[in-house]
């Protein structure tokens, strides 16, 4: 079954998103989630190196119009990278303030792409699309692989790793995206992409990732939250 998820833009949301990206790596970073912030920066790297160097350059599925290709690829690739593995890892981190990095993350990909239709009608479209019918096995059997791996582990050992709370982290991350994608018309393609980008896509990775973080966490310790404390007037006493 061939898949052709396909994006249609102008070049005002590449620079309203890259704002964003860097307001977003800074309110990470100094808010204490330095480990996520650098994550996310990870991902981003992982994600170019899959889109660049295996979609494109390997598989030659990747079509880029409008834009240089190498370029477009790196901020397309930080752009979900970041926020997809900052919100995974703040998610398996259990952060305590993951409720409003969700709405902060999910909002911005709603927003940015309907700003960028209303007042980027003097900027460039860019059209980008790829095909799926040479990669989604793998996928699919990565995915099932890794699915394997912790179910197996949990039947044998009662190893406690959250199954379910994976698949759920990992579905839903995709579906975001992909569901502002739609909403916003920069997707073109409909339903089908949609579920089963949102099933595969993102979620392949997830029982990774899980034992990733888990190394990561007891090498390096825990994330240290804090927040910006509030001025208080100092009362005199007479």
């Amino acid at each position: 079954m061939e898949i052709i998820p396909a994006r249609i833009f102008n070049l005002l949301y590449i620079w309203l998103d890259s704002a964003f990206l860097v307001f977003f790596l800074c309110a990470l970073w100094f808010t204490g989630r330095k480990k996520t912030c650098l994550f996310g920066l990870a991902g981003g790297l992982l994600y170019f190196v899959v889109d660049y160097g295996i979609f494109y350059l390997l598989l030659q599925e990747r079509v880029v119009q409008g834009a240089p290709t190498g370029p477009f690829l790196f901020w397309l690739s930080m752009s979900y990278g970041i926020t997809n593995f900052a919100w995974i890892w703040l998610m398996l981190d259990r952060d305590p303030k993951w409720k409003e990095w969700t709405i902060l993350i999910f909002f911005a990909w709603i927003c940015n792409p309907l700003i960028s239709q209303n007042f980027g009608g003097s900027f460039g479209t860019v059209h980008i699309w790829r095909g799926t019918g040479s990669y989604h096995g793998a996928m699919a059997l990565i995915l099932l692989v890794g699915y394997m791996i912790v179910c197996i582990m949990n039947i044998r050992s009662n190893a406690g790793i959250p199954v379910v709370r994976l698949l759920l982290i990992g579905i839903a991350v995709q579906f975001g995206w992909e569901f502002a994608l739609l909403v916003t018309g920069i997707r073109q393609s409909g339903l089908e992409t949609l579920v089963i980008n949102s099933l595969v896509e993102t979620n392949l990775g997830m029982p990774y990732l899980y034992f990733i973080h888990k190394a990561l966490t007891k090498k390096f310790g825990g994330t240290e939250y804090r927040s910006v404390p509030m001025r208080k007037k100092s009362l005199s006493t007479k």
